[in-house]
């Protein structure tokens, strides 16, 4: 057999392989009770609750922030990151959450926020004038 061969077969090996990998992340969003039912690694999407407390000490523990958030069924839980606050964290419009729960928190390891678009003010002002 030639080597061209084998070497383009590893190649498509590897990228299915890849794709089969990147496939685990590319799952829908669930919600808290849906995490607590499985035993595995989900992404919750919600709102932060703002009336609830957030701790972050980053003098006793940077690693360790908690806050909570409501799901798209409405139910709040508590989200415990063991990372710094991200910055303008309060100004997040959603927040998406990677982990899973333990122990009746939820434990994130990742988390990506969505904030308010700085251009939203200005497209107000452009459609007002438009319309």
């Amino acid at each position: 057999m030639k080597r061209i061969y084998i070497i383009a077969g590893l190649m498509l090996a590897a990228a299915i392989a890849l794709l089969m990998n990147s496939a685990k992340d590319m799952g829908t969003y669930s919600t808290f009770a849906q995490a607590e039912s499985k035993n595995r690694t989900v992404k919750i999407a919600g709102q932060l609750v703002k009336d609830k407390p957030m701790v972050y000490d980053p003098i006793k523990d940077p690693n360790y922030f908690s806050f909570y958030i409501k799901d798209t069924d409405g139910k709040e839980q508590k989200v415990v990151l063991l990372k710094s606050k991200p910055q303008d964290f309060e100004l997040s419009e959603q927040i998406v959450v990677t982990g899973q729960m333990n122990n009746g928190e939820f434990l994130a390891k990742d988390m990506l926020l969505k904030c308010p678009s700085k251009y939203k003010d200005e497209e107000i002002a452009i459609r007002n004038k438009q319309g």
